[in-house]
Order: structure tokens, then C-alpha cells, then sequence
């Protein structure tokens, strides 16, 4: 260790370390900050005393005051339901469509809706409802089980060929797999995926596509209407998306086409009213139906 000596020009000690010709001075602390320190040692000491401390095993020790942020937390939470419960059960006495007639109703139920779709429905389609690949938009006019208030209402109760009786579709049925289930062949299947191009203007072979339009009649038009402007589910569960919108839940390719004919289409989607309450679910039906593409 480097000898201690006292600076010459200040009297001060040095600490004995030395860089590149500067000493260390061993000037000691400023009063203040030594008072503040004591201060701050005291103040721990009635701290710990006071208030929850030290863990003690399963336990911690609970202070004089009792306090505690959990509790506190969960008054909070109390008393914001007690704040909202007369809104909330308003909404669940009300249907969806008289909700977006009452003022106050329907600016709960959007602000509400916003977080029950944050965290129950974004992670599918998106923050803003603007769907990816395989989860639809819902910020667009195109449903295939009805875009009113009312029917995006029924539709996140009971979900889409889900594990409940009322769901929408039939469970594991959805799209034919005309394809694997051997009712069109692959020069057929790709006819008619030429056709739905030309409908789009996007065909690159007009033989194929004109072929493909008589095979379009005889197998798709049923589901997808004449023109390929879909239809949606009206007294009974059959809905099929419109071919001529570009707006592909899975994909407008020729490649993606000849796959979904192949092998046909059947999402799902969860009936919520096994997760949610009424009240909820009516916030989520009103606040999707006014992303912007409610009927």
C-alpha cells in the first residue's frame, strides 16, 4: 500500500493512491450530506417499525400501522366495480342495439370494449381488428355470420364451430375439400382458381379461366352466388366470403387457392360466453361494430 502523506499545498492527507502524478486528497464528507445520511438511517429504523419489513419464513413482520398495498389495492378495486356496477348492469339489461342508442351506455361500453378486445380478441385480429392470415377483419364490411350489432353479438357468444350448441357452422365442417375428397380433379382445381383470378383481373390463363368458370357453376356458386359476391348466414348456418373484393382471409394467390380448394376451410373461433359475462361480451359486440365495418 502507498505511504500516506499530507498534500503540500492544501494540508490535506492523501489517501496514498496516485494516478499519473495526481494524489488523492482524503478530503472528508460534506456535514450536510453526512447529516442527511443519519437522517435517512433513522428514518429506515421507524420505518421498519411502522410499516411490513422483513420476511419471516411464509410470513413478514406487519408493522404498527398494519398496512398493507394489497389491501389497499384491492379497495380500489372494489370500489371502481361499485362505481361501474350501476353501468354494467344496465348494459346487460339492455340489448346491444338500444346500448348504441343511449349516450352514456354506449361511451361505457366502447371504453370497456377497447380493453375486453385488447385482451381477449387482439392477439387474432389485431389491435385495431385488422385480422392477419386466417383470423378475419373486422374493421371491413365483409361477414359471414352478419355484421349488425345483433349478430356480432351472437357470434361472440357462441363462437364459430365451437364446443357449444348454439354455435355458428357446424363443428369440423366448414369449406368442401374438393380436392382431397376426390370431387374435382387437379386440372379442374386449378381451372377454377385461374377463374377466381380473372374475377379479380389477376388471371393468366384465359383457356383455363373460361373452363373454370363452368366448373365455378357447378360446384362453388351455390356457397360463393353467381357473380362470386358471397352470402351471409341468414336463417340458417351457411355463410361463404365474397371472391371478388381482394380481401383474402387466407391468402389471393393461385397457389394459396389451389390449396384452399384442395383441401377446403374450417376456422373456429371460442364462444366467449363460456369466458365472459353478458355485459362484457354486449361492450365487445358493440365496440367491434364500430371499428368501421359493422352493417
Amino acid at each position: 500500500m502507498a505511504q500516506k502523506e499530507k498534500d503540500a499545498l492544501s494540508g490535506v492527507e492523501t489517501t496514498g493512491h496516485e494516478w499519473d502524478g495526481l494524489r488523492e486528497l482524503n478530503n472528508p464528507l460534506p456535514k450536510w450530506w453526512l447529516y442527511i445520511f443519519y437522517v435517512c438511517i433513522a428514518w429506515s429504523l421507524v420505518y421498519y417499525v411502522l410499516y411490513p419489513a422483513w420476511p419471516l419464513g411464509k410470513s413478514y413482520t406487519k408493522g404498527l400501522l398494519g398496512y398493507s398495498q394489497r389491501e389497499e389495492l384491492m379497495q380500489k378495486v372494489a370500489d371502481g366495480k361499485k362505481a361501474q356496477e350501476k353501468y354494467l348492469t344496465a348494459i346487460a339489461a339492455t340489448s346491444v342495439e338500444d346500448i348504441q342508442k343511449n349516450k352514456d351506455l354506449l361511451a361505457f361500453a366502447m371504453a370497456g370494449g377497447r380493453s375486453y378486445f385488447n385482451e381477449n380478441c387482439a392477439a387474432c385480429h389485431g389491435a385495431g381488428g385488422q385480422g392477419a392470415k386466417g383470423f378475419p377483419t373486422l374493421a371491413d364490411d365483409v361477414w359471414l355470420w352478419g355484421g349488425t350489432s345483433a349478430d356480432i353479438y351472437k357470434t361472440i357468444q357462441h363462437g364459430i364451430r365451437a364446443d357449444d350448441g348454439d354455435t355458428r357452422g357446424t363443428v369440423g365442417i366448414g369449406m368442401t375439400a374438393f380436392g382431397r375428397d376426390g370431387i374435382l380433379n387437379r386440372e379442374q382445381i386449378g381451372q377454377v382458381a385461374e377463374y377466381v383470378l380473372s374475377l379479380n383481373k389477376r388471371s393468366t390463363d384465359a383457356a383455363a379461366a373460361e373452363k373454370g368458370k363452368t366448373v365455378y357453376e357447378e360446384n362453388c356458386a351455390a356457397c360463393h352466388g353467381d357473380s362470386a359476391q358471397g352470402s351471409v348466414a341468414v336463417g340458417m348456418d351457411v355463410g361463404a366470403p365474397p371472391l371478388v373484393t381482394a380481401n383474402w382471409l387466407y391468402g389471393g394467390d393461385k397457389a394459396t387457392l389451389v390449396e384452399t380448394i384442395t383441401n377446403g376451410r374450417a376456422g373456429v373461433m371460442p364462444a366467449w360466453s363460456k369466458r365472459l359475462d353478458d355485459a362484457t361480451i354486449k361492450s365487445l359486440a358493440v365496440y367491434v361494430h364500430n371499428l368501421g365495418g359493422g352493417k
